[in-house]
């Protein structure tokens, strides 16, 4: 995949660092990330908990949180009306343990991903009153219910909605848009409220919701505040911008998760082997949040909700080494989907196709999303992955910043038996004989060139190697947790001298690079996780085989080798010995 490697380069004041009392650096990274001005800025470095808003200024909230408390004395019940992804889980649980504390009448339910489908379902509806229920409460999901809530009103359920997807709108006639009718409509990302930040996940609006109650209730405010520890993990898997809110909530959602005497989170932690380790955002996105995923895959989310909210720790136990196996499970199908999909992709020569729609009916419908998401990655095009679901084929969508993939499906919507999203990604329903008319359509109608197709890779700044120290490297950790909308910093070099090259690892898939530092005869090592293959045939083009397999034979260079280098900078320690290594991101001959 071609790569155009960009400089960031935007303005900053350059008297900032002084009033904040960092360096320079941190104030340029700082303005990458749009963070200007003292005010932000330090709202950004040292924002607590103290730096929440309240609550109370998002519209509806009062009025829902009088339905709840008058629902709690009067001991109607109250059902938790939740979502199978991680954050539609997280949100049940926090909910989940701020009723038990209120002594409230209630009881949950997660739809099924195959059967219901994401949202409110009239049939579930039906039950639910039919077993007593006088209140939905709805979390991560809602906003866009508009038949199910008005079923709901005519059967004598009050609908408290929490939500923080967007507001559907209006493309064609017949088309339910705007808000829905529900009793209180919680959601920051409607026009009518004036909450300054209109960027949480569904499990920040359903914290925010506890916070509310416990203080209209009397409740202590810390023990609302503890919840931040669940929010933190939504927060991050559901990729939000990891800034303003979101940036306390999970900088002191980490500080708990790392104490945490939460009984699954503990033992989640166990059987990833992550029970001695310094928990960050990474782990949460890419080890916990996949685990809690996973339930809602392939089996029933209300595993992990239970996780979450159990009080028995053999019960945590055997339930985290489920979600364990059950992630396990989902690796392994996601692998060899995303195999299966290539060969498809080759075979019905689809490999220049400027959107690629692939319909796979042996894949589980549960993983269209991840195997979308990394086709897109090898191509860096649009791709939709559809296989067959329970009546229709189903599918998912994952889209380029240069490609809005929800409103190019709209302009499709003909074609489509159901749809939503948002411009990097989409599910969809669709009949089978209308996919290839879907494809060539999509294709057709795309005005993406070839500039659009480079996967950009975007520098905060050039930093030669000479200058790198642990000072530096101290000071970009302030800028942590990072994550979507503050990714850890990227640096890169020109010209840099390579005297040894080494293939390591179990599989021989990585390699280590040594560089010269500058004119010095110092050294610092270049070490890359991934890429060997990569590395190996941009090698093999610039100056052979022969040359590629004696470097490989011998692991010294008996001629003047340079590469340019996109990096970020790493202390290693090894036998108690400190150094600087450079985790290779790009890399070029």
């Amino acid at each position: 995949m071609e790569e155009k490697w960009v400089l960031i380069n935007r303005n900053i004041d350059k008297t900032l660092h002084e009033k904040l009392n960092v360096t320079p650096l941190i104030t340029r990274l700082l303005a990458n990330r749009n963070i200007k001005g003292i005010e932000d800025s330090k709202n950004f470095l040292y924002g607590d908990l103290n730096n929440l808003l309240d609550g109370f200024q998002m519209k509806d909230m009062k009025k829902g949180i009088e339905k709840i408390v008058d629902a709690i004395k009067n001991h109607k019940k109250i059902v938790i009306y939740g979502d199978y992804d991680c954050d539609g889980v997280v949100s049940t649980a926090i909910l989940y343990k701020a009723l038990e504390e209120c002594n409230a009448n209630f009881t949950y339910h997660i739809p099924h991903r195959e059967y219901e489908g994401y949202g409110m379902n009239i049939d579930t509806i039906k039950s639910l009153k039919d077993e007593g229920c006088d209140i939905i409460l709805t979390c991560d999901n809602g906003i866009a219910a508009h038949k199910e809530i008005n079923y709901a009103n005519s059967i004598g359920i009050d609908v408290i909605l929490t939500d923080h997807h967007d507001v559907p709108i209006k493309i064609s006639e017949g088309d339910s848009y705007g808000v829905p009718n529900a009793y209180a409509v919680i959601n920051p990302k409607q026009d009518e409220c004036h909450y300054n930040f209109k960027d949480l996940c569904g499990a920040g609006v359903a914290f925010k919701f506890v916070m509310c109650l416990y203080e209209i209730l009397g409740i202590d405010k810390n023990k609302a505040l503890k919840l931040v520890e669940l929010c933190a993990i939504a927060t991050v898997c559901d990729v939000v911008d990891i800034l303003g809110e979101n940036r306390i909530i999970v900088k002191e959602g980490l500080k708990l998760i790392n104490n945490t005497d939460n009984l699954g989170i503990k033992e989640l932690l166990k059987i990833n082997n992550l029970q001695d380790k310094t928990i960050s955002s990474y782990h949460l996105g890419f080890v916990i949040g996949p685990c809690i995923n996973a339930t809602g895959r392939l089996e029933t989310a209300k595993l992990s909700v239970e996780l979450l909210t159990t009080k028995d720790i053999e019960r945590a136990k055997i339930l985290a080494k489920e979600l364990y196996e059950l992630n396990a499970r989902r690796q392994e199908m996601t692998t060899d989907s995303v195999e299966k999909v290539l060969e498809q992709i080759e075979k019905e020569h689809m490999k220049n196709d400027k959107i690629l729609v692939v319909y796979n009916p042996n894949i589980h419908e549960s993983i269209a999303g991840i195997v979308a998401g990394r086709v897109k990655e090898i191509y860096n095009v649009p791709t939709i992955i559809l296989t067959k679901g329970h009546e229709i084929p189903k599918g998912s969508a994952r889209s380029i910043e240069e490609y809005n993939i929800f409103e190019e499906l709209s302009k499709c919507k003909k074609l489509l038996s159901k749809f939503g999203g948002h411009k990097m990604a989409a599910g969809l329903s669709i009949e089978e004989k209308n996919i290839s008319i879907l494809r060539e359509k999509l294709i057709d109608n795309c005005t993406l060139d070839y500039d659009d197709f480079l996967l950009k890779v975007r520098i905060d700044c050039r930093i030669p190697l000479e200058y790198l120290n642990e000072k530096i490297i101290e000071d970009i950790n302030i800028l942590e947790p990072f994550g979507k909308g503050n990714p850890s910093p990227i640096f890169a070099e020109k010209n840099i001298k390579v005297s040894r090259f080494f293939v390591m690892g179990k599989n021989k898939d990585m390699f280590r690079l040594r560089c010269d530092i500058g004119n010095s005869y110092r050294k610092i090592d270049a070490v890359s996780f991934k890429g060997l293959d990569r590395f190996k045939d941009m090698f093999i083009d610039k100056y052979g085989e022969e040359r590629y397999l004696k470097v490989l034979d011998c692991g010294q260079f008996d001629f003047d080798f340079r590469i340019d280098l996109v990096y970020v900078p790493k202390i290693n320690e090894y036998n108690d010995t400190k150094s600087i290594q450079l985790i290779i991101k790009n890399i070029r001959i």
